[in-house]
């Protein structure tokens, strides 16, 4: 069977869903795979190498298994073969347009945004890969835009004290930021509303705050905050941003709005030269003042909206994304042929549509449709 790997077309895109070595892994697992020219050119990965590797390079490509890392444009999407399967990030709640062409066309569309947050899933958890790219490249830009130094320096000319990074979300791309703001020299403190980031935030070396307000849930994750919660949150942050030189905010939802952390009222508390980088801009932000892909300068404090940060590290983001697509397909089939297991839990969760019946229950209901659950079969005992 046929695997498809396209070019991205949203702007900016610099990731590929593939490598040249995922495809020397697929090719020599018996599958055949066709490459869009110029899909890996972003990336640093040329045609040739995919060439190079077994792949034929094609201006259209078209396969039974059709990979990106974004959802198709609906143009793209009316191009996909009937009763093919597709996988990509594609955020279904927020593409309900797409799925319902992919599902008009019978296609299987498997979302890795929908994982399972278990651990057997760990290794095609995409979300996890392309969150330490963010978080890294958010301490970064941290770095960049301010205009003062990171570390503390003992000069001829002075002493200039560390910079104050203040690190709103201790999931993997706030653990990432908190290491890659210390390696740079900063004091840095985080605050979470899951009991369990305690710990983790200070194995990465930064200073947990307790605020009085925790939103534990089941295996570790948040919950939503109540209205009352979110007001006594905020006035018991207002003290800390306002400590800050720097504020980085990583809360993302997947598939939904980013929760808002960082209020204007907070923002003005902060000193002038002081900036505030927002990780989740793409997904609405986690400040009210952020704009996706823009630096906005409110009272002499900047807000950095950042776009897309896994394409700012094309080459890594890829190569991760593409050893989670490997794992992930390795469950939907083997030796160039698709035979999901459909009693398998991360099968069923990664699955939006296929037959053209919607599984997904919030995607059906999105759309106004019934949901056609995947039941597992019953095994009876011996």
């Amino acid at each position: 069977m046929k695997i498809a790997l396209f070019k991205e077309s949203r702007p900016g895109e610099t990731r590929v869903a593939l490598t040249p070595d995922a495809v020397t892994t697929l090719v020599g697992d018996g599958w055949e795979v066709v490459v869009q020219r110029g899909a890996g050119e972003r990336a640093h990965f040329s045609d040739e190498a995919y060439a190079a590797v077994g792949a034929t390079i094609v201006d259209e490509p078209t396969g039974d298994v059709n990979l990106r890392v974004n959802p198709p444009t609906l143009e793209e999407a009316a191009r996909l073969p009937e009763g093919s399967l597709h996988l990509s990030f594609l955020s279904p709640l927020l593409a309900t347009d797409v799925v319902k062409a992919l599902n008009d066309r019978r296609v299987t569309v498997l979302s890795f945004d929908l994982l399972p947050r278990i651990s057997r899933a760990q290794y095609m958890d995409a979300l996890s890969s392309q969150a330490t790219v963010s978080g890294y490249r958010a301490a970064l830009a941290g770095a960049t835009y301010f205009d003062r130094f990171f570390p503390l320096l003992t000069t001829a000319a002075g002493t200039i004290r560390p910079a104050k990074v203040l690190v709103m979300g201790v999931g993997v791309a706030g653990l990432q930021a908190i290491a890659t703001s210390r390696r740079l020299g900063a004091k840095v403190r985080a605050y979470d509303v899951r009991s369990a980031a305690k710990e983790e935030a200070e194995s990465a070396g930064a200073v947990f705050v307790k605020l009085g307000v925790t939103a534990d849930a089941v295996g570790g994750y948040a919950r939503e905050l109540t209205d009352d919660e979110r007001v006594q949150q905020q006035a018991a942050l207002l003290g800390e941003v306002a400590n800050a030189d720097i504020v980085i905010t990583t809360a993302a939802v997947p598939g939904r709005k980013a929760p808002i952390l960082l209020t204007t009222a907070m923002v003005e508390a902060m000193g002038e030269g002081s900036l505030v980088i927002d990780m989740a801009a793409d997904g609405g932000g986690n400040c009210e003042l952020t704009r996706v892909g823009e630096v906005v300068d409110h009272h002499g404090v900047r807000v950095v909206g950042m776009a897309n940060p896994p394409a700012q590290m094309g080459a890594h983001a890829s190569f991760m994304f593409a050893n989670n697509v490997l794992k992930l397909l390795g469950l939907f089939g083997a030796k160039g042929q698709l035979n999901p297991d459909w009693n398998d839990e991360v099968v069923i969760g990664v699955t939006v549509a296929r037959n053209g019946g919607i599984n997904h229950a919030p995607t059906a209901e999105a759309l106004g449709l019934a949901q056609v659950a995947i039941t597992p079969d019953v095994k009876e005992n011996d």
